[in-house]
């Protein structure tokens, strides 16, 4: 069990064995903890949380339905509040945990910001960039690239919201 240190609400969170505060996987699941707040709002549960010397800078959900705004995704509500935390507009020292593939929208915002590193979890088939931009790399050219961690988690969660929306 870890403690959330970063939020408002002090609340406990089962991080598992394999993960501690400062790993990837660690900041991926604050990054689901911000995916389940937009499931629980009735949002497409997209979260993120970017990070710079080991500490959380900025959250987001989508909030597309709450705000009446297409432009509303986790990734730009997140980028927006760092930007104001940071005082600039460039993040080329923070890294942006996302629970699924950026879509193309997303992607250039990310580009812009100059954001060092960029790690996602499940793949968007249907809306994420690589519908657009195939092979070639809609971030700046310094930016790495993670994908693919806890996906399973993310998708399921996706799953779960498109299964419940059906019913």
């Amino acid at each position: 069990m870890g403690v959330d240190e970063n939020s408002d609400r002090k609340t406990v969170l089962d991080l598992g064995k394999k993960s501690t505060p400062m790993t990837d996987e660690y900041f991926m699941k604050m990054a689901l903890k911000e995916a389940e707040k937009a499931f629980d709002e009735d949002e497409v549960p997209v979260g993120a949380v970017i990070v710079q010397q080991g500490k959380i800078i900025a959250r987001g959900y989508n909030m597309v339905e709450k705000l009446n705004d297409p432009t509303a995704h986790a990734e730009i509500i997140a980028l927006t509040s760092a930007f104001n935390a940071m005082g600039s507009k460039y993040l080329p020292d923070a890294t942006l945990y996302v629970t699924v593939e950026p879509c193309l929208m997303c992607a250039g915002a990310i580009h812009w910001s100059k954001i060092g590193r960029i790690v996602w979890g499940a793949p968007d088939v249907k809306n994420g960039h690589h519908c657009y931009t195939g092979e070639k790399n809609p971030f700046h050219a310094k930016t790495q690239i993670l994908y693919g961690l806890l996906q399973d988690e993310a998708a399921e969660l996706m799953k779960a919201f498109f299964r419940k929306k059906r019913i």
